[in-house]
């Protein structure tokens, strides 16, 4: 006995799908028949309607004595009356009323309708316009006069379909009223509805007759089929296995691609890669390898699936990067041995350089996990695009942090600009506040640097600011940095660091700047000194442009003692003794000196002090 899967196998999913379909064509059908006919017929009959109460409104206008003047004054004549009674027996028209222009009813077939007014909003947007309108509703027998010249049925239970038609009344683009017309749709809509269903009851008979055929057909066709289908089914099956398989690298390899273009650091990516070349080539081990700064070796970046990397290996070592080209270990009856790859146990292996942008910065190696590599040369060409995947993303890696590094470094001192300043000390401050530790800041600024360039030339000036930045660099430990704002002005943050420490460093930072000697071509510049001034977090403020502002007006105080000194900013916890440190300077040449509890003239500047 056959089963629904053999069926379906022999005759395709048309012996399925075909009853199905025809099942939903009848029950549409069936919908159809009984639903479908009303809505159009009505929008049949409204036309109609429409289109014969024009003649109905001509044959009252042209029988009234004075069409205008009766709709103008709203008034009748006997002679009116008396055709307007006679209209209702003459036509499909059973009632009907006369609206003057505001509305009012001067004339019904009904008496009790007179006086009354329309004063729905259609009659002034609509029939006020000179527009048709038009209505259809269902209603009682007893609401229709002269019943039995009007319909078929009779019956005083029956419901019938009336429509209410508004003819405007114009006279040179002026309404003057309008004319209501009622009519008895019953007896045409039942008759045209019934049409209706009988028309598309056999279209849809037929529909079905041509579905069956063509089911029959079809099951013949696909009887022939099967045969053939049959002898293919292995080959189709292995197809779609290829193809799901493809499908699932394609996904790994834009997974892979979107996270390596989200990583932020060079480690980040490569335990994406190791993470990610575990799924996508899962009979291979394998290793990353990246060329260092000094381009003479590879240092080991990441391993996977059982695989190792050394710490260093040199480009010489490499078939592949020595070629430049793929080298394949294993596909050749004569196959040399990578040095990186030693010991080698004869297992085949794939060395790709990675290249980006026409630049080799590095290589992947890949090594068949067992000694059937069947499987391993098969996926060369996927292994090929991780490697292009991981190049990419290593070159804009590498961009990024050089382009990073270029905005926040000062090109001619290699310290940090005022944005990344800025940056870390306000993050710094955040941390103080979580942690309740202090935070120190220094300014600095270079004595006298206009003289170095007026009397040496801004060359010579260039090289004193980067003499005294390598002296500041190399006084930044750990979490502490050295930042140059601009012009000769210097700026060291020291996280954690005490209000002694800070003063004896700031003292020795002193001392360093003044021992250094600058040479410019053959002469030796004069000493260079520096003036300094001492902000503490959260003695003079919390908010980062409060303890610059301290620092900077410590620096004036040191400008205005002379130069060469350290001095710390006014209202520290510390007594006068360590606000000032520095040699002792005469009081002359007009240097002015500040005393304790001395306000200073708002107008001096850094610039103005040098």
């Amino acid at each position: 006995m056959k089963t629904h899967r053999d069926l379906i196998q022999k005759y395709g999913w048309n012996v399925v799908l075909w009853p199905c379909a025809i099942l939903m064509t009848l029950a549409l059908a069936v919908w159809g028949v009984i639903k479908a006919p009303a809505p159009v017929v009505d929008t049949i009959l409204k036309q109609d309607s429409i289109a014969q109460s024009e003649l109905w409104k001509r044959r009252v206008v042209m029988h009234l004595e004075n069409a205008h003047g009766t709709f103008r004054n709203g008034t009748v004549t006997e002679a009116d009356i008396a055709y307007l009674q006679l209209l209702p027996e003459a036509s499909d028209v059973y009632r009907f009323k006369l609206f003057s222009s505001d509305g009012t009813v001067f004339w019904s077939t009904r008496p009790n309708d007179i006086g009354s007014v329309n004063s729905d909003p259609y009659f002034r947007t609509k029939i006020a316009r000179g527009e048709a309108f038009y209505v259809q509703e269902a209603k009682p027998a007893s609401e229709i006069d002269g019943l039995a010249l009007h319909a078929s049925n009779t019956s005083q239970e029956a419901i019938h379909e009336v429509a209410e038609v508004y003819r405007p009344i114009m006279e040179n683009g002026r309404f003057l009223g309008a004319i209501e017309f009622y009519t008895d749709l019953t007896d045409i809509r039942d008759t045209m509805i019934a049409r209706v269903q009988t028309t598309l009851a056999v279209l849809c008979a037929l529909a079905v007759i041509t579905m069956l055929l063509i089911n029959i057909l079809l099951m013949r066709a696909n009887r022939a089929q099967y045969e053939a289908l049959r002898g293919r089914t292995d080959q189709e099956r292995k197809i779609l296995d290829d193809q799901l398989r493809l499908a699932r690298e394609v996904q790994l390899l834009g997974e892979l691609n979107e996270w390596l273009q989200s990583s932020r650091s060079l480690d980040e990516l490569f335990d994406m890669v190791a993470r990610f070349m575990t799924h996508i080539l899962p009979e291979a081990e394998g290793s990353v390898y990246v060329y260092s700064n000094s381009r003479d070796v590879l240092d080991g970046s990441a391993s996977w699936n059982g695989g190792e990397h050394k710490d260093h290996i040199y480009p010489d070592g490499c078939w592949g990067l020595r070629r430049g080209r793929t080298y394949e270990f294993g596909s050749s009856e004569i196959d040399f041995v990578c040095e990186h790859a030693e010991p080698h146990d004869g297992r085949a292996y794939f060395c790709f350089p990675i290249l980006a942008h026409g630049e080799t910065v590095g290589l992947m190696h890949l090594r068949a996990i067992n000694e059937n590599c069947e499987g391993f040369h098969k996926s060369k060409k996927l292994a090929q695009m991780c490697a292009e995947q991981i190049s990419m993303a290593i070159a804009n890696v590498r961009m990024r942090d050089q382009l990073h590094e270029q905005s926040v470094r000062d090109s001619l001192t290699g310290l940090f600009n005022r944005r990344h300043m800025t940056d870390y000390l306000r993050k710094s401050i955040t941390r103080c506040q979580n942690t309740g530790t202090t935070l120190s800041l220094i300014a600095i600024d270079v004595d006298h640097f206009k003289k170095f360039n007026d009397n040496y030339g801004h060359d010579a000036g260039d090289m004193v600011l980067r003499a005294v930045g390598s002296v500041l660099q190399q006084t930044c430990d750990r979490d502490e940095i050295a930042c140059r704002p601009g012009g000769e002005e210097f700026t060291i943050i020291l996280p954690e660091t005490s209000q002694e420490d800070t003063l004896m460093r700031a003292e020795h930072l002193r001392q360093a700047v003044e021992a250094i000697s600058v040479r410019y071509g053959e002469k030796t510049l004069p000493s260079v000194t520096i003036s300094l001034g001492i902000a503490f977090y959260p003695a003079h403020g919390t908010m980062p442009q409060d303890l610059m502002r301290a620092a900077d007006d410590a620096l004036y105080d040191a400008k205005a003692k002379g130069r060469n000194q350290v001095c710390e900013a006014d209202n520290a916890p510390m007594d006068d003794g360590a606000r000032r440190l520095g040699p002792q300077p005469e009081q002359s040449n007009g240097a002015e000196t500040k005393r304790p509890g001395e306000s200073k003239p708002s107008s001096v500047s850094p610039s103005q002090a040098a």
